[in-house]
């Protein structure tokens, strides 16, 4: 689809795999910045009204710091680092979904799924006393840990107040 200057508009694409998730992006990297720069967390920015803009408006915290962030949540989850691809005129990042390590637990998720070792399956409030966390603070750890797959729960649906975590075998 052109636009009024003649170029035409590239669009994201979005691909997901058994394996892995691929987002690319049109466009390569900025002039000078090349890939290794990005694992340390060198960054250029594009357009720097856009970029204080959405700083004020809160919706970045800072820029430079999204590849650090993605690569250490891929390495807490025990996935391999994510992949960094420039192809042609376009830019690629590879997600993998297979775990090639354990994920990186602190100790009250290590708590946690210690809790859950007996296979009796135990309420939010059971395991927040346990732990001494909030019912709240314990849903949100729960949540991280059944998405990587350590913990898994048992019931009608999110809102269940009797639904039951136990450890992933």
């Amino acid at each position: 689809m052109p636009t009024r200057a003649g170029s035409w508009i590239a669009s994201i694409c979005v691909s997901i795999f058994d394996d892995r998730l691929e987002v690319e992006n049109p466009g390569l990297l900025p002039f000078g910045l090349t890939i290794e720069d990005l694992h340390h967390g060198i960054s250029k920015l594009r357009n720097r009204v856009i970029g204080r803009v959405f700083h004020a408006l809160g919706l970045i915290e800072q820029w430079g710091s999204g590849v650090q962030r993605m690569t250490a949540a891929c390495r807490e989850m025990g996935l391999a680092p994510p992949r960094f691809e420039e192809i042609v005129t376009r830019f690629r990042v590879t997600i993998y979904t297979e775990r090639v390590g354990s994920p990186a637990l602190d100790e009250t998720d290590q708590a946690i799924v210690g809790a859950l070792a007996g296979g009796k399956g135990l309420l939010t409030s059971e395991i927040a006393g346990m732990i001494g966390l909030t019912p709240r603070a314990t849903r949100t750890r729960l949540a991280r840990l059944v998405g990587s797959g350590l913990v898994r729960e048992v019931g009608t649906g999110p809102q269940d107040p009797k639904r039951r975590y136990f450890r992933a075998e």
